[in-house]
């Protein structure tokens, strides 16, 4: 098939009821870790539905050492972390997306990762009421339902238990005040988008990248393994949605969603959307890795704040054309040298 390569651009926009719930409201917004997948894709959505002179007065970035935002042709500047408790205060809408993930524990002592985590959340906590933060977004982990579970790995279970205790103290400092704080927080399971990372480590991303080179996708795994796929930019519309409606609870708790599949089903669909043949090791061990949370009550939060979901040939798409454009870019690079 013919990829169109800008079609991740093309459709980097919020869902309409998000869009309409943003540009209805005036609120400051922070994007707290905005270098990360999550965070480039808000810094694409809100420059989009803002607009360039909006987007500059109303949205702040913040991460672990000041300097540029790439996102696309966008480059944006972020502050460090530690200025945060130093803006005014004002209403505000945060996002929580900063922390250090399972890649950094097999790279660091284990209490050294424990306490930077813990450092790097204090330092959102203790913000937040200094500067009028009245609208949150915790963006925890699939893994906090792992975090008391013998048989998930080490690394797991440690940052599965540093997201539940982030769930836990960010829903307290909502509900102290129900009546003008709401936080959102969602345990994110396996997304799509433009920004995808870790190309050899997420299975997604590593079909694709099969895909578009001509090659078999391989499925390694000796087992079968089980996921199920939301796109960022959906995930972003829901939290908008939820927390810049009028009504709601002050704390809403969520998982990602879309359909559970068995890794080879993923391929195949890959391979049905992009082109090429799916080659599946043999499963050895029958035992499922089931990595998804609740789909049903994700696909009700959608429902009722009339976002449409993206089905996962759609999310392939948009995810392949940003793939195969940083692909160019390298090449173009490469071949300039």
């Amino acid at each position: 098939m013919v990829l169109v390569p800008d079609l991740d651009r093309q459709r980097a926009k919020f869902a309409p009821p998000a869009r309409r719930a943003l540009l209805g409201d005036d609120r400051r917004i922070i994007i707290v870790g905005a270098r990360g997948w999550i965070g480039r894709t808000a810094v694409t959505l809100l420059h989009e539905a803002l607009g360039p002179a909006a987007f500059a007065r109303r949205v702040h970035c913040f991460g672990s050492q000041a300097g540029p935002v790439f996102a696309g042709p966008l480059e944006v500047q972020q502050r460090a972390l530690g200025d945060l408790a130093t803006l005014d205060r004002r209403p505000t809408l945060l996002l929580h997306l900063a922390f250090l993930t399972m890649d950094s524990y097999a790279t660091m002592d284990a209490g050294e990762y424990v306490n930077a985590n813990r450092a790097l959340s204090r330092s959102v906590f203790d913000a937040l009421t200094q500067i009028n933060v009245d609208r949150l977004f915790v963006a925890s982990s699939g893994a906090a339902a792992f975090a008391d579970d013998a048989d998930a790995a080490e690394g797991m279970r440690c940052y599965g238990l540093l997201k539940r205790e982030d769930e836990t103290k960010f829903a307290a400092w909502a509900t102290e005040m129900p009546d003008a704080r709401r936080a959102a927080i969602g345990r994110i399971y396996s997304l799509s988008g433009p920004y995808i990372n870790k190309h050899e480590t997420y299975a997604l991303a590593s079909f694709i990248l099969d895909a578009l080179a001509g090659r078999p996708i391989e499925v390694r795994a000796p087992m079968r393994v089980m996921r199920s796929y939301t796109a960022v930019r959906e995930l972003l519309s829901l939290v908008f949605s939820c927390l810049l409606a009028r009504d709601g609870d002050s704390v809403l708790r969520f998982d990602t969603g879309g359909e559970g599949l068995e890794l080879g089903e993923v391929a195949t669909v890959v391979a049905n959307t992009l082109g090429g043949e799916v080659v599946r090791r043999a499963v050895q061990d029958m035992a499922a890795n089931r990595y998804f949370g609740d789909g049903c009550g994700w696909s009700a939060l959608l429902e009722h704040h009339g976002i449409e979901p993206l089905a996962l040939a759609d999310q392939i798409l948009e995810t392949a054309a940003y793939l195969a454009r940083q692909a160019a870019l390298k090449s173009t690079t490469v071949d300039g040298l």
